[in-house]
């Protein structure tokens, strides 16, 4: 079966006994961690424990299929369910786990941590047709998942955020859980004591975040500025950034886009609408923000945004390099927003 996104985290928290195997996978590395860590704690609480827990790697499993099916059949010496964690699995492992599952069913939760996986992956399709598995995607957070990450985060040092501060973080943060959960970890220790964590601190922690170059390219791109986008993007792939994490920063700054055009589109002032995003523009991109949302048109806006999502798709099913698409789309969405421009200026 297939968790949808609103009951992913009560399922992780207690997939429940029926549960044999769950596949966590998507391009979220450090969410996909993080999300199986938690699986496994919730067969057995101490990971470090050598006679419930079991960690396979890809490679072995390849080797020796059998070996899926042992550990998941096994019985713990000292009682209680075990968990089994497979590591990079991927669809070489999906004739492994079929016979996993074809064989005796024993107590232990057997935890897939996967990659990205299309919706024609092999492994992937066995899961979501299985009663007894659950697929679990990971996508980059969304802006109200990430803000109540920041928010979770910072509250277990006892820290609250100021608004400006939490809409610098959304704005900075998101393309990797792992990667937001350390850097809201050293800003948490960095304000320890002040009660509250505050935009200044959000800056000095953050400010060399590699998140920083994709919100230059978002802004470049939906500015009609190719130079700028064109060199943001390098930076961004320099410092490690997937092409399709670009693309859906893109995507969530145009939509961010699409929702205050339609507003003002409705009658409500620019500054108002602009206002009313949540989390709201950092403070510092309004006023670049706003002749944004009076130059695009909700038809641009739309079609900018089918120019990201077909990229996305580009990038996993062509034989075209991934830079090479995501490149190219982003020079066709600062287009667009130079042909809004001169519009505005006729």
């Amino acid at each position: 079966m297939k968790i949808a996104p609103a009951k992913i985290e009560q399922f992780v928290a207690n997939p429940g006994s029926a549960v044999r195997v769950v596949l966590v996978y998507g391009p979220d590395a450090g969410l996909v961690r993080e999300r199986s860590d938690a699986l496994m704690r919730s067969a057995v609480p101490d990971l470090a424990d050598p006679f419930r827990v079991a960690e396979l790697g890809g490679d072995a499993v390849a080797r020796d299929p059998a070996l899926l099916a042992d550990e998941a059949a096994a019985i713990a010496l000292t009682g209680g369910r075990r968990a089994v964690r497979l590591r990079d699995a991927g669809d070489a492992h999906a004739d492994a786990v079929k016979s996993m599952l074809a064989g005796p069913a024993g107590d232990s939760l057997v935890v897939l941590q996967a990659g990205e996986l299309s919706p024609r992956s092999a492994l992937r399709k066995l899961i979501e047709d299985t009663e007894s598995g659950a697929a679990v995607p990971c996508y980059a957070d969304e802006i109200r998942d990430l803000d109540r990450v920041i928010r979770e985060t910072l509250a277990a040092d006892g820290l609250t955020v100021s608004p400006d501060a939490s809409a610098y973080l959304a704005a900075n943060l998101g393309s990797d859980r792992g990667v937001t959960r350390s850097e809201l970890q050293k800003l948490a220790l960095y304000a320890r004591g002040r009660g509250e964590v505050a935009l200044a601190d959000a800056v000095a922690v953050v400010g060399d975040s590699a998140a920083l170059s994709l919100d230059d390219l978002c802004f470049a791109a939906a500015d009609g500025d190719m130079t700028a986008a064109d060199r943001a993007l390098e930076r961004s792939l320099q410092e490690g950034q997937s092409e399709v994490a670009i693309l859906r920063a893109v995507s969530r700054h145009l939509m961010r886009l699409q929702m205050t055009v339609s507003r003002v589109d409705r009658g409500e002032a620019p500054d108002r609408a602009v206002k009313a995003l949540r989390p709201p523009v950092f403070f510092k991109r309004e006023p670049q923000f706003r002749r944004q949302v009076e130059s695009w048109t909700g038809a641009r806006v739309a079609q900018a945004l089918d120019l990201a999502l077909q990229a996305e798709m580009g990038c996993k099913s062509t034989g075209i390099p991934a830079a090479a698409v995501c490149g190219r789309t982003l020079l066709q969405i600062a287009a667009l927003a130079r042909q809004g421009r001169r519009a505005r200026r006729g």
